[in-house]
């Protein structure tokens, strides 16, 4: 007994121990974070392309004071038809916003049984998902963990260090928008992006051409973007693999297609029918649901009849929290996805709980936000692909352009809260009229107008003949 008290006390010394020598590290971090200045505010459109054989990424620069003081990152891959992103883990959680196309994505969690099967001839997988059985008795099959469907307007939830890829096999350009909250706890190392490739990589030559436009700017080297195959003795990886060491040299060589690569021929994975896959979200759970292996990692953000917030006149807005997803919870993630009608305003709030990285889809707006200081950093026009941060407390408000507005918040609450300043849940109709009168030094009869302005509207608001008429004579920054 004495024996099993002594390891036990040993054991939770080597625990503490271990935490508190990543502690100090991880604190540094997020030291600096909070010593950041967020006095001026940018939408910015990625900073570096890595041109594939097969499409193309681009990267938003994680060293962005803003970005950094959030903690956050992106990235847009373009994935051309027919063609596959290299399976990569990232050190991050994230989520992914399929914004155009539609294709199959690999998420592979460690120790979950590859509980689907497939025929390993090209043939006879295609008749197999077309007959919806096993076919071929007696031939080699294929064995692999759950692969889903995603098409445009689907996110995809992402743990730390999961292995994903993705392939697109429609006949347009599948793009997809990534976002990393680099600050997470799942993530003990620093604020970068950090990618290992599986295979790929990018050649020794074309390293040094992309290293010196970021090096030049203080970042990191881009030795990232070699597979990590390569840091290992090929004699030592035949051996672990019990493989050949041509075959071993093959899996470590950086090729000149790239991150993305071109499928030689049409590739094609068994899948369940669109109708019973992916059933509707429960906030129930049994113990069963809920294990990594089973979890639900996809929510379509597209689908109107399930939006939380809806107006005719205005726009509506979906919202994605641990509610819907219950992965989310373990995660401290969640997203919003919205759409404005011409001219319609998003109400002027602030988030209690997140800071919040916005992503526009479509159309453009006219984008304000100020401090906690009463400063205006931000005052300008967002377009199609432009990315900017609203960091947790700062007030902002939004107003569609002639065409409409929609776009994509990602947060980094897992539950997030905001605090409205105009409409019927407004903090101006929770206070007591005498307050408003006494702070503003306003009549009791101003004070009830604030109190009741836009008391049949909650978080959109539809155009006033009045507002339209002078946007149309404000002239942008």
């Amino acid at each position: 007994m004495a024996t099993k008290l002594v390891l036990a006390i040993l054991l939770c010394f080597a625990v503490s121990s271990l935490v508190s020598a990543q502690g100090p590290e991880r604190r540094r971090f997020r030291e600096e974070a909070q010593q950041c200045r967020l006095d001026r505010l940018q939408a910015r459109q990625p900073s570096r392309r890595i041109e594939s054989e097969g499409g193309i990424s681009e990267i938003w620069d994680e060293s962005e004071e803003e970005f950094q003081c959030a903690g956050v990152a992106a990235m847009r891959s373009i994935i051309r038809p027919n063609s596959l992103t290299v399976p990569m883990f990232q050190s991050s959680p994230m989520l992914i916003y399929v914004e155009q196309g539609e294709g199959f994505l690999g998420l592979n969690f460690p120790g979950c049984a590859e509980t689907y099967e497939a025929q390993s001839s090209q043939s006879s997988r295609r008749s197999s998902r077309r007959l919806g059985r096993r076919v071929g008795a007696g031939k080699e099959e294929d064995q692999h963990q759950k692969v889903r469907r995603v098409r445009r307007g689907d996110m995809i939830v992402v743990p730390a260090g999961t292995v994903k890829w993705c392939h697109n096999d429609g006949g347009q350009d599948l793009v997809i928008v990534s976002f990393l909250d680099l600050n997470n706890e799942d993530n003990q190392l620093d604020l970068r992006i950090r990618a290992s490739f599986l295979a790929g990589g990018l050649p020794r030559e074309a390293l040094r051409q992309f290293r010196g436009s970021r090096e030049s700017r203080g970042s990191r080297s881009s030795e990232d973007l070699v597979n990590i195959f390569s840091g290992f003795d090929q004699e030592l990886l035949a051996e672990a693999y019990n493989i050949p060491s041509d075959l071993a040299r093959k899996i470590q060589e950086q090729r000149s297609n790239g991150l993305i690569v071109k499928c030689e021929e049409d590739m094609s994975f068994l899948t369940p029918e669109e109708e019973e896959e992916e059933p509707s979200a429960s906030p129930s759970s049994n113990g069963l649901e809920e294990t990594i292996c089973t979890a639900r990692v996809q929510h379509n953000m597209n689908t109107q009849k399930e939006a939380d917030v809806y107006s005719r006149e205005s726009g509506r807005i979906n919202i994605l929290n641990r509610l819907k997803l219950p992965i989310l919870k373990y995660m401290d993630m969640s997203a919003e996805k919205g759409h404005l009608f011409p001219n319609a305003q998003y109400n002027l709030h602030w988030s209690m709980t997140d800071h919040r990285l916005v992503y526009v889809v479509e159309g453009e707006a006219e984008i304000q936000i100020s401090d906690d200081y009463g400063n205006q950093v931000f005052n300008g026009r967002v377009s199609k692909g432009s990315m900017f941060v609203i960091p947790q407390f700062y007030a902002s408000l939004a107003q569609a352009g002639p065409e409409g507005f929609e776009w994509v918040t990602f947060k980094t609450s897992k539950q997030p809260m905001k605090s409205p300043v105009v409409g019927y849940t407004s903090l101006f109709r929770a206070l007591p009229q005498q307050v408003l009168e006494q702070s503003f030094q306003i009549t009791a009869g101003e004070a009830q107008q604030l109190k009741q302005t836009r008391s049949r509207h909650t978080f959109l608001f539809p155009p006033s003949s009045s507002s339209s008429s002078s946007r149309r004579r404000r002239r942008f920054p």
